[in-house]
């Protein structure tokens, strides 16, 4: 008998540096699910404004969350599960998010300022200068307790952290049929 299982669609979300496009790609790969990179769905105008050293307000961000949302919706009416890294920084982001698609499982890679501070210090991002740390910080609203989510330890090596939200998944969010 063959066990099909269904996984909902996933958001990997946190500050920027946290490792979302890279622990989302790498889920992507290991579940067969196609990954998009949020960043990729911002308008310009955001893009500039972050190149800048300008960080976003609340209405920068509406529109490009409502393209995240309904892009997930759309795969979802079609069938398909989607991994779609952002940033998701406040609830009522994450509420805008699942507007089309309740069965999003948020996964947060969480870590300390100074660790992430210290993986942007390696990295160069086209449009979001390490500068704008402090903002993503100042902004994070954590998970509550009645959000689809999983906490991740982002300490811990992109394989260990792929494995541990596999298994938390499948222990919490999948149809096993």
């Amino acid at each position: 008998m063959n066990v099909q299982t269904s996984y909902p669609p996933l958001i990997v979300m946190g500050v920027s540096g946290s490792g979302k496009s890279t622990i989302g790609e790498a889920l992507g790969q290991k579940l067969g699910m196609p990954f998009i990179d949020g960043d990729d769905l911002h308008p310009r105008a955001n893009k500039e404004k972050m190149a800048a050293g300008h960080p976003l307000n609340d209405e920068d961000r509406a529109p490009w969350l409502e393209i995240i949302a309904d892009r997930i919706g759309a795969e979802l009416a079609e069938g398909t599960s989607i991994i779609v890294a952002c940033s998701a920084l406040k609830r009522s982001y994450r509420e805008l998010l699942i507007a089309h698609a309740p069965s999003v499982v948020f996964v947060h890679l969480v870590g300390t300022q100074k660790v992430i501070a210290e993986r942007q210090s390696h990295r160069h991002h086209e449009y979001m200068p390490n500068s704008l740390l402090d903002s993503q910080f100042a902004t994070l609203e954590d998970l509550a307790s009645d959000e689809r989510g999983i906490l991740v330890d982002l300490t811990q090596t992109p394989d260990q952290m792929v494995s541990y939200i596999i298994t938390t998944l499948d222990e919490n969010f999948v149809d096993h049929q």
